[in-house]
């Protein structure tokens, strides 16, 4: 896979940008999310018009729902705030439900739409998968997870003669944990190992934050760009990317957590919404009315007799980056940088690491055909 000039400049440019201010998206519209779609949800919200520089198009399926975002110039990536390149969003709200059936064929759909970005190198290029991730942290184990469930070939390649491993790949994987145990960078682990093996690809999978609750474990990120480790929660390590690596990187990632913010600022939402008309404004009650011949004034009401505000009412009149501030104010200092997960995030991460592994699979060895992606799992 090869890279244009033009959209180095603008990895480079966006990597400068974030250098100066952490995160602009998040300093400008309070919000923190990985998903390039819920990016731009809140500024199509915010600015109610389509995003210059930025190709949105939208798949219907019968279980799932895929958005193709490209990022492509530098307006769109910094009124975005994500690296350039494209996204390719798979929504499956009832995932959760565990159908077997459902997983399978999310499973398939996200086969297809991952051997969209592997067209570019050769059937039998061999390619690195990262498991990135705590597998001691539940929310957090789902890049190892995936990768106990992965085909791995690369050995048969190197001991088994040729005609016994017609149609699979060769394929590596690693999970090397998190810098709090290893005292290593996950970066510079990948990057040794991509000097030694060389792999034409890396495929990185790692859990997400999302600024939704509905797509928490029934949603999957695939993009060209890369990953920043622990970028989620606040925690920006060395990237995994094609410029720190030197060769084509896919990030895929699933929403496992969201910030505490994000389930009040839901809770309001849903208040406001059972309002079915608008809250009336404030009564004003006057005081005793004492007309003279010269004038017909009433007289101001004295301070105690002022009726206590509709607060609800006047929320309901903030914009979206304004009622998150407000709560981020009331949480701090001990519940604003709070993580949740669903209590059942043990069997939902197993379901998204077969239906992942599963797909990886498929697109990755031409023998293992689309409608058995399930059933190669170790």
């Amino acid at each position: 896979m090869r890279y244009s000039e033009s959209l180095i400049r603008l990895v480079n440019s966006w990597t400068a940008q974030t250098t100066e201010n952490k995160d602009p998206f998040v300093s400008t519209h309070n919000v923190w999310t990985d998903l390039a779609i819920e990016a731009t949800e809140v500024i199509q919200a915010a600015e109610k018009q389509e995003i210059p520089g930025a190709n949105i198009e939208v798949i219907d399926g019968k279980y799932a729902k895929v958005t193709r975002t490209g990022i492509l110039t530098p307006q769109a990536t910094r009124i975005l705030g994500k690296m350039p390149g494209h996204y390719s969003t798979i929504e499956a709200p009832q995932m959760r439900q565990r159908n077997r059936d459902l997983q399978e064929e999310v499973s398939q759909l996200f086969a297809t739409e991952i051997g969209r970005f592997l067209k570019k190198i050769g059937p039998d290029a061999p390619v690195l998968i990262v498991g990135l991730g705590n597998w001691n942290a539940t929310p957090d184990a789902i890049g190892p997870r995936v990768v106990h469930h992965l085909l791995i070939t690369r050995h048969l390649h190197q001991h088994v003669p040729q005609e016994l491993v017609g149609g699979l790949r060769p394929v590596c994987a690693i999970a090397p944990g998190v810098m709090g145990t290893t005292g290593i960078e996950t970066g510079e682990i990948v990057l040794g190992i991509v000097k030694q093996i060389k792999p034409a690809l890396v495929i990185a999978v790692d859990a997400l934050a999302s600024r939704s609750v509905d797509r928490v474990c029934t949603t999957i990120q695939i993009s060209d760009t890369g990953i920043n480790p622990g970028a989620g929660i606040g925690n920006r390590r060395l990237g995994i990317t094609p410029e720190s690596l030197g060769i084509p990187v896919i990030a895929v990632g699933i929403p496992t957590v969201v910030q505490a913010t994000t389930l009040v600022n839901d809770a309001l939402r849903i208040i406001e919404g059972d309002q079915t008309e608008p809250a009336p404004p404030p009564k004003v009650r006057f005081g005793p009315m004492h007309f003279s011949d010269q004038q017909q004034t009433p007289e101001p009401e004295s301070p105690e007799e002022e009726k206590p505000i509709n607060r609800l009412a006047a929320l309901s009149q903030l914009g979206p980056a304004e009622k998150n501030q407000i709560i981020a104010e009331l949480l701090h200092p001990f519940l604003g940088s709070l993580i949740m997960t669903p209590k059942e995030i043990d069997v939902f991460i197993d379901d998204m690491a077969q239906v992942v592994a599963g797909g990886l699979n498929a697109a990755l060895h031409s023998s293992i055909h689309l409608d058995e992606v399930l059933k190669y799992l170790n």
